[in-house]
């Protein structure tokens, strides 16, 4: 059985070629970046794949070279996710995995 909770740092460096259209001159990781990251880590937690984005609310900007931390927690069958930024919250929702 896995642990209650999950926690995974991780950092888009500033050279991602993402960045440059998302907005050109003033980068910000997209959204799908930080999904990523927490496809990455239910894979790491769990050995499971990401197979629905429930819901997801994209709440503060996360700017390339940050260094932020996914936060994964189980709750009545489903995984919570919580990305934040030195303390702050950038992005909340819920994932199903599958195998």
């Amino acid at each position: 059985m896995s642990p209650a909770a999950f926690h995974r740092e991780f950092q888009v460096a500033a050279d991602h070629p993402c960045l440059p259209g998302h907005f050109p001159g003033s980068p910000l990781v997209p959204g799908v970046m930080l999904l990523e990251q927490v496809a990455l880590a239910l894979r790491a937690w769990r050995g499971e794949r990401l197979a629905r984005v429930q819901d997801a609310k994209f709440v503060g900007p996360l700017l390339p070279g940050q260094h932020a931390q996914v936060t994964l927690t189980e709750m009545h069958g489903r995984v919570r996710f919580e990305i934040r930024h030195e303390g702050e919250l950038l992005a909340r929702g819920t994932v199903e995995g599958a195998s």
